[in-house]
């Protein structure tokens, strides 16, 4: 497998879990304190700590240790190679389903006929 298969099939494992997609999500909207992410969050520090890891390990987010405080930021690269895996993918898909359309209309139109 290739190096860019191995880091997307990390991104789309980081991004398969529903508290890592809230991470992300805060992120965009700007860098945030491991404490700051951990706030909204039901679990314990240490398991925001773990899904952080996997989310950097998957190359989405990176952090930063100033002083006693870890701030994490957005990695905006990962993203737009997980978007451009899915655009890829929608022109491909996009034919099939409407080859399936074409199909479906000619079984209706033999089936409406005497």
């Amino acid at each position: 497998m290739l190096n860019h298969e191995v880091q997307l099939d990390r991104v789309f494992q980081a991004l398969a879990d529903p508290t890592r997609r809230a991470m992300v999500e805060r992120l965009t909207r700007g860098p945030a304190s491991v404490s700051e992410l951990a706030k909204p969050l039901p679990m314990s520090l240490p398991a925001v700590v773990q899904h952080l890891q996997v989310l950097e390990a998957a190359g989405l987010v990176l952090s930063e240790k100033v002083g006693r405080v870890r701030t994490c930021r957005i990695e905006a690269a990962a993203l737009r190679a997980a978007e451009g895996w899915i655009a890829a993918q929608r022109t491909p898909w996009e034919h099939r389903l409407d080859r399936l359309d074409d199909i479906l209309a000619e079984h209706s139109e033999d089936k409406d006929q005497p």
